[in-house]
């Protein structure tokens, strides 16, 4: 039996990896839960693989009470000291108190556009985007820079480039992947 083709960044020896190109990856899920949740896991991605962070998912949803915004934006300095030590996650202060921050200022959008999705759609409107071989693009140029301006770091194009592909606003599996699709 031939073993499908997936995109050639896809670690096929890692089941998770298999697992979250397969049926996670540019599949659209705009609910505020995932897009909070992808965009703290994208944010520690920072100068690291996704599959580094994938590998932690599980952990970095332990630690942060299953990505519940309202319990993170509430974290005591105690739970953040807990956070810098626990070996389970990427335990980078910076990005530490970076994850705190912004998720505060999501909470701040998710008030002034009623989702975080609202706000997303702002930028990009009711398409999905299909293109593959790129790391940023205008559209993530731009969401940074907002991002940015409201005081969120580590949301550079690149990163946030990433979580369109991952959230599903950019469709990006390569055309020789047994999942692509040209959106023709």
């Amino acid at each position: 039996m031939t073993e499908q083709r997936r995109c050639a960044w896809c670690n096929t020896k890692n089941p998770k990896y298999v697992e979250y190109h397969d049926a996670e990856w540019g599949k659209p899920d705009f609910s505020d839960k995932h897009l909070y949740e992808m965009l703290i896991l994208e944010s520690f991605q920072a100068g690291l693989s996704w599959e580094c962070v994938l590998n932690k998912r599980e952990a970095f949803r332990r630690a942060y009470c299953g990505f519940d915004i309202d319990f993170v934006c509430h974290f005591s300095d105690d739970k953040i000291s807990k956070l810098k030590e626990d070996k389970g996650i990427i335990r980078n202060k910076r990005k530490i108190d970076a994850s705190i921050k912004n998720s505060k200022i999501f909470k701040a959008i998710l008030l002034e556009y009623g989702s975080f999705y609202s706000y997303l759609r702002s930028f990009v409107g009711d398409q999905i985007i299909y293109e593959s071989d790129k790391t940023k693009s205008e559209l993530s140029d731009a969401i940074s820079r907002d991002l940015i301006s409201r005081g969120m770091s580590f949301v550079g194009s690149t990163v946030i480039y990433s979580y369109l592909q991952a959230v599903g606003f950019i469709y990006s599996h390569e055309p020789e992947c047994f999942l692509y699709k040209s959106g023709e």
